[in-house]
């Protein structure tokens, strides 16, 4: 693509970084076909090469951010499923990270619009804030339908309805300490405690801690950790997203000087492609890019550590999995196997839905902010999952788990859950109502 950017637009290193991703897209038009808005909506403006057209014109021509840009930016999922199937190597991630940067600096939302987006940042990171927000949210329910009556209320509406009925107790194994290996030491270890997760799911790191204390591996709950800064830094909030990265780069890097690092273990794979992300979200801060590119080097989503533990293969069990991969799994941090392998290395029969490259529509708080779009996409993503006619699902990120759930009446478990009972652990609860599960 040709690019007509100034000597001194390109002085900027963002402006000078966006031009070298744009210069690589050709207008193949590969990127249409796996795009989960395209398919879904058919507006060629709301496909990667639509909105590439858009950002480049914003950029070029150095002007604000206007409805109609903000419109199609807004749909885009961040699922990076454009950047699996580009041909041109087209660095699209980074590319709309920044248009969402310049959008949140020029661009007045509409008030209700700005309301929630701020009601989110300052909730959803903040694991005691979240809790409280949940337990608010029972009281409410009775009034959604009078809600869904006015548009400006739909995302609160959306909220209402990923709500889960009921709210784990908070979790002994989110407290700061360290869980020695049971077995002959084989590595040490920081896990992400997380924020949304912490309060959805905390049996998610409990299973991982288990697992890995009984494979040998001694696992650090650091203290001070703050959210990876993922959900603002999709909001295009950046300063707010760089200082959660600094802090958890702060925390990481005081337990590597005290007692050294084999990997900090994601169980989030949403989490993951963002702290993988920091190297380079830090890279212009003199005081933290060398920090930074060290604490990326060393994330690791929890299945790609396991795999390079070479684990034994166990009997089967006789369940039937729908392995349903995250986009930030598969698509920003292109793990597609691993998770598989160890599934059916476990004695499970692991078994690939329909469309697997297409979003389910959670990306974040996309199914808050893009209700209907996100629907759709669910609906789809569901349909194609009980196809396979297995008997649960298994994935690697709260967001798909929680989007998933509202959709489907199949247990829907991460893969570690999985592996851990498989490797000695308890049933997870989810599978103890499943007939199957007892057999």
């Amino acid at each position: 693509m040709q690019t007509n950017f100034t000597p001194a637009q390109l002085a900027d290193p963002h402006i000078a970084e966006s031009e070298a991703i744009l210069r690589k897209c050709v207008h193949c038009g590969f990127c249409t076909a796996t795009c989960p808005t395209y398919v879904t909506l058919g507006n060629e403006l709301d496909s990667p090469r639509g909105r590439i057209y858009l950002i480049k014109d914003m950029l070029e021509n150095g002007r604000p951010a206007d409805a109609e840009i903000v419109t199609h930016i807004d749909r885009c999922l961040s699922c990076l499923a454009c950047v699996t199937t580009c041909p041109s190597g087209v660095d699209y991630m980074h590319l709309i990270d920044h248009a969402r940067i310049h959008i949140e600096e020029t661009y007045k939302r509409p008030l209700m619009n700005r309301l929630t987006r701020s009601v989110l940042a300052a909730v959803l990171p903040y694991p005691g804030r979240f809790r409280l927000a949940l337990n608010l949210a029972r009281l409410g329910q009775p009034f959604k339908g009078l809600m869904r009556r006015i548009p400006a209320l739909n995302p609160f509406v959306a909220m209402l309805d990923l709500a889960p009925r009921s709210i784990p107790a908070p979790s002994p194994f989110a407290k700061p300490g360290r869980h020695q290996p049971q077995a002959e030491r084989r590595g040490r270890v920081a896990i992400l405690t997380g924020c949304a997760q912490l309060v959805l799911d905390p049996a998610i790191n409990e299973a991982t801690i288990r697992l890995l204390a009984r494979l040998g591996v001694e696992v650090v709950v650091p203290g001070g950790e703050v959210c990876c800064g993922s959900l603002v830094h999709h909001m295009g909030r950046e300063e707010q997203a760089l200082a959660s990265a600094r802090a958890n780069i702060d925390v990481w890097m005081r337990e590597i000087e005290a007692g050294g690092l084999d990997a900090i273990i994601i169980t989030a794979s949403g989490c993951g492609t963002t702290i993988k992300d920091y190297g380079h979200m830090l890279r212009l801060d003199p005081a933290y890019a060398d920090k930074a590119a060290r604490i990326s080097a060393l994330a690791k989503d929890i299945t790609e550590y396991l795999a390079a533990l070479d684990l034994p293969s166990h009997m089967p069990r006789g369940i039937t999995v729908a392995y349903h991969s995250a986009c930030s799994m598969q698509h920003g941090q292109r793990i597609t196997l691993a998770p598989k392998l160890l599934l059916k290395a476990a004695g499970f029969t692991v078994r690939d839905p329909a469309e697997g490259h297409l979003c389910c529509g959670s990306a974040g708080t996309y199914n808050i902010m893009q209700p209907e779009i996100s629907g759709e996409l669910r609906a789809r993503k569901v349909r194609n999952i009980e196809a396979t006619k297995a008997d649960i699902i298994a994935t690697g990120n709260i967001g798909c788990i929680t989007q998933i759930a509202t959709g489907t009446d199949m247990p829907i478990l991460h893969t570690v859950e999985l592996l851990d009972w498989a490797y000695g652990g308890d049933m997870p609860v989810k599978l103890r109502r499943l007939k199957v599960a007892a057999s």
